[in-house]
Parts: structure tokens; sequence; C-alpha cells
């Protein structure tokens, strides 16, 4: 054990291997993904509905009610106020409970989504906002029930708003993983402090910098992809500008 231990250890003092940085990183970026895709799906799973109920208590929503509106407001600003490695540490009792532990994945998988999730649920409620009171009223005067209304004229309307409110949350998530491997949850963060940081291995600590930057890039590529996609005016650029021709050249005979 302490041969196989010395082998995977290296000395305080001792710096990786240029050739062996790559088995290093490359199963830490595995477990940030995995933390992250976690993460993310409790963030949309909780934050969609929270934050339409959020809207819709608000003065003028589908089912408007000033306690409930106030007390969820601040519960949400609460979660989005506290830095992350205060929150982090504020719950360690709450997390242990959870997961009956406060290391690894599973640990930091709570603080994250509590953060994601206040942080979400905000971006939602601001993006069913920009959505025109007119569409609401339409289709509650055509008979839709209030679960129709949030589906279409609501959250349907607002999708590349909440895409690109998404794709924001998943980058701080990934900065969030890097702040939770300080506590041992692994990933990316905590290759680079155990190994870049405390070890002063500059190797190490560029590689690291260097898959952050291109996973946050990918990241916001396949967001601004998907908000370009969902968004009519990008799908169909020259649509309105003929129907203005068109009349204008009618006008014109």
């Amino acid at each position: 054990m302490s041969t196989l231990v010395s082998v995977l250890a290296p000395p305080a003092n001792a710096s990786i291997p240029l050739g062996d940085i790559p088995a290093l990183v490359f199963p830490a970026l595995g477990d940030t993904l995995v933390m992250v895709g976690i993460v993310m799906a409790i963030v949309v799973v909780v934050g969609i509905p929270l934050g339409a109920i959020v809207h819709n208590l608000a003065p003028g929503g589908l089912f408007e009610s000033r306690v409930p509106h106030t007390v969820l407001s601040w519960v949400v600003s609460i979660g989005r106020s506290l830095p992350f490695l205060i929150l982090m540490a504020a719950i360690v009792p709450f997390t242990r409970f959870i997961t009956g532990t406060n290391i690894g994945i599973p640990a930091a998988v709570v603080p994250m989504s509590i953060a994601g999730i206040a942080f979400f649920t905000r971006i939602v409620e601001n993006s069913l906002r920009s959505v025109p009171p007119s569409l609401t009223r339409v289709a509650r005067a055509s008979g839709a029930s209030p679960v129709q209304i949030i589906r279409t004229a609501q959250l349907g309307e607002a999708v590349p708003s909440i895409i690109g409110g998404l794709t924001i949350n998943t980058i701080a998530m990934i900065e969030y993983s890097a702040i939770a491997g300080t506590i041992g949850a692994g990933g990316i963060g905590y290759v680079a402090v155990t190994y870049g940081y405390e070890r002063f291995d500059n190797g190490v600590m560029l590689a690291t910098i260097i898959i952050l930057v291109a996973l946050v890039a990918l990241v916001q590529f396949i967001g601004d992809t998907l908000v370009r996609l969902t968004t009519p005016q990008a799908t169909r650029p020259n649509f309105f500008s003929r129907r203005v021709l068109t009349t204008t050249n009618s006008g014109d005979h």
C-alpha cells in the first residue's frame, strides 16, 4: 500500500511530470461534469416552477398574493446574496444530514443546488417579467387554465431569455465546483488547489486553467447557439424586412 501511495502521490515538493498531467486532470474534469450536471438538473427542475410561482404571486400575476410573494422573494434573495464559500460552510450540518458526509461530490451538490436554484429562480422571474402582459390577458380571455397560461403564454415566450440565463447559471456552477474542490469535493478545483497551488506546480495549474476556460467557452457557445435557434427574429432574419418592403412597394402603386 505504501508503495502504491508513493507512486500515486509524489512528494509535496515534486512536480507532476508533464506526461502524467492528462491522467490527473481528465478524470477530474469528469468529476466536474458529473457534479455540474447533477446540480443543473436539480436547478432546472426546481428553479423554473419556483420562478413562475414567484412571478405570478407578484402584483398583476395570475394568483397575486402579497405575503407569500414577499416571503419567497426574501428567501431567494438570501440564497443569492450569500457568497458560495460562506453558504457552503454555513450549511455543513444540513449537508451532512442529507448526504451523510461533508466531503466529496454529494456534499458539494447540496450547497451548489441551493445557490443555483436561488440564482435561476430570479433569472426565470425576470425572464417572465419581460413577456408582454397582453399575452397573458389574451390567454386568460380565451379560457386557458393558469397552468396552460404559464406553460404557453409565459414560459413559451420566455424560452430564449431563460436559455440565456441558464447558460450564465451553468458557468457559475462550474466556478462553484472549483470552489467546492477546496472541501475535497473532487473535480478540477481540487486538482488545482491540491497539486497546482499547494505544490506550486505551474504545469498542473496551467492545465486546469486551460480546461476551465475551454469548458466555459464551450458552454457559452452552446447557450448562444440555442438562444439564436429559439429566437424567431434570429431564425427568420429577413421576414419582417420583406413584409415592410412589400407593403412599401404596394403603397407606391
